[in-house]
């Protein structure tokens, strides 16, 4: 285990998400860390496969990084492989300017989870479901949301 600070990530088409940090022990940038090998604690030896670690491979290398206020720090149910896990949302990622992106049945929202295990998680929209005491009414579940296919012009 190596302590590391996370100060980014990057997308290159085709492969996961990139991790970029800086190593506590000498100060150097190491990029593109693959979502798998980071671990929030040092003690931890849940193993954990990329297949875990992220659903779909970025598809284009412009994205831009939203952290969501409302969604800030809430608590999310996550389903990867079939099993429930808990979790804590971080930030989302989107790609932009590609072929994949401005078609809307194939657009993907990458959520960057922290999970109760203190492993790494990116799934798009329909792995995840929100926990908000305050505002939502039934039991947790997993989200089976259309598809969007259409685009929408006002003019």
């Amino acid at each position: 285990m190596v302590e590391a600070c996370w100060v980014g990530v990057t997308a290159i088409p085709a492969r996961t998400w990139g991790v970029n940090v800086i190593l506590r022990e000498g100060g150097a940038l190491y990029r593109n860390i693959p979502p798998h090998l980071v671990s929030f604690s040092p003690e931890n030896d849940t193993r954990w496969t990329i297949h875990q670690a992220q659903l779909w491979n970025c598809y284009a290398f412009e994205f831009t990084l939203l952290e969501n206020d409302h969604l800030s720090g809430l608590r999310v149910s996550v389903w990867i492989d079939g099993k429930l896990y808990g979790g804590e949302y971080l930030f989302s990622a989107a790609h932009i300017l590609d072929g994949y992106s401005m078609t809307p049945e194939q657009d993907k929202e990458f959520f960057f989870i922290k999970l109760d295990n203190d492993r790494l998680t990116i799934q798009p929209t329909n792995r995840v479901a929100f926990v908000d005491k305050s505002f939502i009414v039934s039991d947790i579940q997993m989200p089976k949301l259309k598809l969007n296919n259409q685009i929408y012009s006002c003019e």
